[in-house]
């Protein structure tokens, strides 16, 4: 058999892990940010590894980065997600779609350790994103950012802050939807007037990455900071939001990686631990439940790195929408019925707080919620597989009920 080296990202990641996994109940049960474990990440270069050399970063592809953040995320789910943070998503959009100043101006301050925030989600603007009431109208050369965002990952962590706004123009006319850079870093005396942080949300898991309400009242941004794809405002948010494919990506690995983590501790204990007389490694019935739980591990892999392939011979520099709508649904799917059942194999001290399986099963919960819904990843991939469009919105379905074959016209 021929052996296959390791990617070097991929040992970084894993030379650090013993590190994070010493810590991650300490970040889950005083629900602190994990502080401590950020200059490990920067001295490896592994904050921003897929930043191009020229700004600083690695130039390492989102394949690399899902090496890492699998081996990570085995470890502890928070300093993974951290990884996903620093190196998809919103930073990953500004360097793909941000002017050379916004990009001289960002990949510092990530590079230094900070994990950007993307600002979505709002109060009543959850999976239906185009229907956000937050407003960023131009006067002159700034625009003035007006609303509120929920469910922000990096409640006073995060420096930098990709806020998606509606844009208006001074006559009140609706341009289309455009990203903004907020910078907030009060250690360096940056807070930025009318920006305010409110209540951090108590979650079930990942209990050190604060949740929070972000609220905007007269913010003045400088039209530098205004992130505006080459389409414009008023097609620019569909660009944007390409994006959030490797974000989808990287949430669908940290969802395997902690799979993976649990996969390994179930088949050491059923090694190890005796009843009956004999291993439980014996037990047929819990040696199917193995072979179950290793074939989804393996299958949300595979999915998973040919979607961060995809980007590679992608046109936008990014997964491709539907490859990765797929991992993400499948992986995070398979992750929660992995540590399920792992943590049934440990019995009663797998549920208690001596095993690190009750974290994981609280933290796995969430990556069939964060970064598109499971039934909103569902609609997008029935679309695709049907060469339809699935609208959501009833308006949406009566328009296209118009112009269908099977419309039946009244006499």
């Amino acid at each position: 058999m021929i052996a296959v080296r390791p990617n070097l990202y991929q040992e970084l990641a894993q030379e650090l892990a013993p590190i994070f996994e010493s810590r991650a109940d300490e970040w889950d049960k005083t629900r602190t940010y994990c502080w401590d474990n950020i200059p490990h990440l920067v001295d490896a270069g592994l904050m921003g590894m897929t930043l191009p050399r020229e700004y600083g970063g690695l130039g390492a592809s989102f394949h690399d980065c899902v090496l890492v953040i699998e081996e990570i995320a085995k470890a502890c789910t928070l300093t993974a997600r951290i990884v996903v943070e620093a190196n998809m998503g919103g930073i990953s959009a500004i360097m793909a779609y941000g002017s050379k100043f916004q990009k001289d101006y960002c990949a510092p301050i990530v590079l230094a350790g900070d994990k950007p925030a993307i600002c979505i989600t709002e109060p009543e603007a959850g999976s239906a994103a185009t229907e956000m009431q937050t407003t960023a109208r131009k006067y002159g050369d700034r625009y003035i950012l007006n609303g509120t965002k929920h469910w922000i990952t990096g409640r006073g962590v995060s420096k930098l802050h990709l806020v998606f706004a509606r844009v208006m123009d001074d006559q009140n006319n609706d341009l289309g939807i455009g990203g903004f850079i907020v910078h907030r870093d009060l250690s360096q005396d940056i807070n930025p007037k009318g920006f305010e942080i409110r209540r951090r949300e108590h979650t079930m898991g990942l209990c050190g990455m604060p949740e929070a309400e972000l609220h905007f009242n007269d913010v003045e941004i400088d039209e530098a900071f205004a992130l505006e794809p080459k389409s414009g405002y008023h097609k620019g948010f569909a660009e944007l939001m390409t994006a959030y494919n490797s974000q989808r990506v990287g949430a669908g690995t940290v969802a395997m990686g902690i799979a993976a983590g649990a996969l390994d501790r179930a088949k050491n204990y059923l090694k190890s631990r005796e009843q009956f007389g004999r291993p439980l490694s014996e037990f047929q019935g819990l040696q199917w439940m193995i072979a179950d739980m290793d074939t989804s591990v393996h299958a949300s892999r595979l999915m998973l790195h040919e979607a961060a392939r995809s980007a590679e011979t992608s046109p936008t520099g990014f997964p491709d929408m539907n490859l990765a709508a797929r991992a993400k649904l499948f992986a995070s799917e398979a992750a929660i019925k992995t540590v399920s059942d792992a943590l049934q194999m440990f019995g009663a001290r797998g549920y208690g707080d001596q095993e690190p399986l009750e974290r994981m099963y609280r933290d796995v919960r969430m990556f069939t919620i964060g970064g598109g819904t499971a039934q909103v990843l569902r609609n997008q991939i029935a679309g695709q597989a049907l060469g339809m469009k699935t609208p959501q919105t009833r308006t949406g379905y009566l328009d296209q009920a118009q112009t269908s074959p099977f419309r039946v016209v009244g006499e």
